[in-house]
């Protein structure tokens, strides 16, 4: 494999900052990373990212080559007309930042578009950085879609070798076989050369999957702070009030609806309720009970989804 340095560039300033902040931190650094591209159900991940970098300072520490890394046939770039002439570019970018939270402890970011070619060497490189950077802990966190109901709190699935940062979280799944992602393969390797990672999936219902879905990005927020210290409030705040307002539109397609509309979400909530009961008892197998498909679910909200992405 050719050098996984020639995909990426240091940068001297960002470089020199977490140089002082690791002379300070003898423990290392958290690391924080999501691509965009892959299953983010509810826009789990791009909301906490978008968040990140909108309210807290940050300074690019290593930048990779999207031109060998992005298709952009697959994903093009916007550029904007201005009468007569292209008057700005887009540019996808995928960097590490260094990111200070509300007390001024120091964390990284890595964020961009998923890679879509030369994963391996991707991953390399990625594990490179996370070296020379100290990185005591890489956290990565998305939403997927599950047949759960929004009246219920959102669970979060934990993965990696440090799942014990986030106890009293049970995995649903045995043995899955998924279409990879970059992500999924950045934090295969990172296990495999002996570092600590851990990944956070917020179970975001599959009827609003589509749709930025903040509860889902708050709950994520709140397990990665709480197993990594990091102190973001202000971040949290912005998405504890987009989860309110979501929400209270959720509830009033829903009172508006038929008795089907109903009926379907109730069908959600007695599963969930089985499924949670059971185990209190328990007991992991839960009584029977008759489900709405998702195409079904998704059916009823197809107004609600087509209002939110008009308002957007």
């Amino acid at each position: 494999m050719p050098d996984p340095q020639s995909l990426y560039e240091w940068e001297p300033k960002g470089l020199a900052v977490v140089d002082m902040a690791l002379a300070q931190e003898s423990a290392g650094l958290v690391m924080l990373y999501h691509f965009d591209g892959y299953i983010d159900a509810g826009e789990t991940g791009e909301q906490i990212v978008d968040g990140l970098l909108e309210t807290l300072p940050h300074q690019v520490v290593a930048s990779f080559d999207h031109d060998r890394l992005v298709d952009y046939r697959a994903r093009r770039p916007l550029l904007t007309f201005r009468r007569d002439r292209w008057a700005a570019y887009e540019t996808p970018t995928i960097d590490v930042r260094v990111v200070q939270d509300a007390t001024g402890a120091p964390f990284l970011l890595l964020s961009g578009p998923e890679p879509d070619v030369e994963w391996e060497r991707f991953a390399a490189a990625v594990e490179q950085i996370v070296e020379r950077l100290g990185v005591r802990l890489a956290v990565n966190f998305h939403g997927i879609p599950m047949g759960v109901p929004h009246t219920r709190p959102v669970g979060i699935t934990p993965h990696g070798n440090r799942t014990d940062l986030m106890p009293g979280h049970r995995s649903p799944f045995d043995e899955a076989q998924v279409p990879g992602s970059a992500e999924a393969l950045v934090e295969f390797r990172l296990m495999e050369a002996g570092h600590d990672v851990l990944g956070v999936a917020a179970h975001v219902p599959h009827y609003v999957a589509r749709s930025a879905y903040p509860d889902a990005a708050l709950t994520a927020l709140e397990s990665i702070t709480a197993a990594t210290g990091l102190v973001l409030p202000t971040v949290a705040h912005a998405l504890r009030t987009e989860a309110h307002r979501t929400q209270t539109e959720i509830d009033r397609q829903i009172d508006q609806g038929d008795e089907e509309l109903v009926s379907l979400v109730e069908g959600l909530e007695h599963q969930y309720d089985a499924v949670a009961g059971s185990e209190t008892r328990g007991n992991l197998v839960a009584e029977p009970v008759d489900l709405p498909s998702a195409d079904e679910i998704g059916l009823e909200f197809e107004r609600f989804l087509a209002e939110r992405e008009g308002d957007a």
